[in-house]
Parts: structure tokens; sequence; C-alpha cells
């Protein structure tokens, strides 16, 4: 019987090293490779100009929003010019037109005036100066060219003067010992200007 006791013994203590526990304390390897591991070595691993790039860029695009804005800018600026320089020449054009209305609204009449005045002229040419009537006719005279003189119209001197196409017609040449060559020797109808415009050029006689 003992050696059936000892027998046991001996296949208790086979059992109990075969089935021994292993370490509750395991600990992991160092190189054991884990999603943490691998962000924080991917982390360590960007470079670092990659922050110094993206300012640059961005530096790049904020001089390129500059240059953008200052070109807008010149080109409104000219425009601005070109507008104000318009509106100015249309403000003179505008004057003058103004200036010339006003100043020539009356020409039509005036000229029609003026045959009138001619008959008068050439009446009391025919008259006698001593006669009431002559004298009535010639006070109207004084009135018309008044008015003719308020309007802005003046008689264009011919008489002696030396011929001037501009304010001149020769009607005809003749010979003068009275005047010189080129010289107006006769007035045949009287000229007129209308704020320094010619409304009716003098019919003359110049000398040869």
């Amino acid at each position: 019987m003992s050696e059936e006791a000892n027998k046991k013994d001996d296949v208790l203590q086979e059992e109990t090293v075969d089935g021994a526990q292993a370490p509750e304390n395991e600990q992991t390897p160092e190189n054991e490779q884990t999603p943490e591991n691998d962000q924080a070595r991917d982390q360590a691993q960007e470079p670092e100009g990659a922050d110094k790039g993206g300012e640059a860029a961005g530096d790049a695009n904020a001089s390129d929003a500059a240059d953008t804005a200052e070109a807008e800018e010149e080109a409104l600026n000219a425009r601005y010019l070109r507008l104000m320089a318009d509106f100015q020449n249309f403000k003179r054009r505008t004057e003058k037109e103004k200036n010339d209305i006003y100043a020539f609204a009356n020409e039509k009449i005036i000229s029609e005036l003026l045959n009138v005045i001619d008959n008068f002229e050439r009446a009391l040419a025919a008259g006698n100066a001593d006669d009431s009537f002559y004298k009535g006719m010639e006070m109207i005279l004084k009135q018309l060219q008044g008015v003719l003189d308020k309007a802005g119209a003046s008689e264009i001197k011919a008489l002696g003067e030396d011929f001037d196409p501009n304010f001149h017609s020769a009607v005809m040449t003749e010979d003068s010992t009275e005047y010189e060559s080129g010289k107006v020797t006769a007035v045949l109808q009287k000229g007129y200007i209308l704020n320094n415009k010619v409304i009716r050029p003098a019919m003359v006689k110049v000398a040869n």
C-alpha cells in the first residue's frame, strides 16, 4: 500500500507542473504596432516646412488680391477722369449754344428790319429836310436804329476803308482820284454786324 500511495503522489506532482498557470502580469512588447503608435509616428514624421509652405501660399494669394484691387481702383479713376472731361466738354458746348441762341435769336427779324430801314433812308434821301413829314420820318428811322443798337446790331464801316471781303461785297470797280486803289469809293447798300457776326455785307464800289 505504501508503493501505491507514492505513485499517486508522483502523479499529482506531475499534473501540478503541467497545469501551471502563466504569470498574470504579461507586458506588451515594445515593438508591437498599435493604432495609437502609428498616429504618433506619422505626426512625428510630418515635414517641418509644411506650415511654412501654407503661410507662403497665403501671402501669395494676399499679394494677388492686393494687385487686383489696385488695378480696379486705377481703372475706376481713369473712368472717372474721362467722365469729368466729357461733362466739362458738354457743359462748355451747352453754354456756347445757349449764348449763341441769345445772341442770334433776333437775327432773322433784324435782317427783315434792315430792308425797312433801307426804304426809310431812300425816302429821306429824296425828301425835303425842311418838311415836317421829313422830320417825322427821320425820327422813326432813329427809333428803328435804336432798336438795332439794343439788339447788338451795328453798321459796317465801308466808305473810305480798305476793301475787306469779310465785310464788303464789291459790286463794281471804278477809277477814282479821291481814293487810293483798293479803297471803297461808294456804298450802295449798308452792311450790318450782329454780335460780331456779319448778317449782311456792305455792297460797295472799289477804286482800281
